[in-house]
């Protein structure tokens, strides 16, 4: 049984996973976070675009 604990103990075939665990939880923050930071940048860019799209397409559609 001490054998076995020892072993156990010394085995750090574990601790490779649990380091790549981490660094993934990590890296999907990092992800979280740079999305909720631009999201509002990006939705105001969208909105003046289609307006821009619709007044143009109706500026063009009474010329014609």
């Amino acid at each position: 049984m001490f054998k076995f604990l020892k072993t156990f103990r010394a085995d750090q075939t574990g601790a490779v996973t649990v380091d790549w665990v981490v660094l993934t939880a990590a890296v999907v923050g990092l992800g979280v976070a740079a999305v909720a930071t631009v999201s509002d940048g990006i939705d105001t860019a969208t909105n003046s675009l289609v307006n821009d799209l619709i007044a143009d397409t109706d500026t063009a559609t009474a010329t014609n």
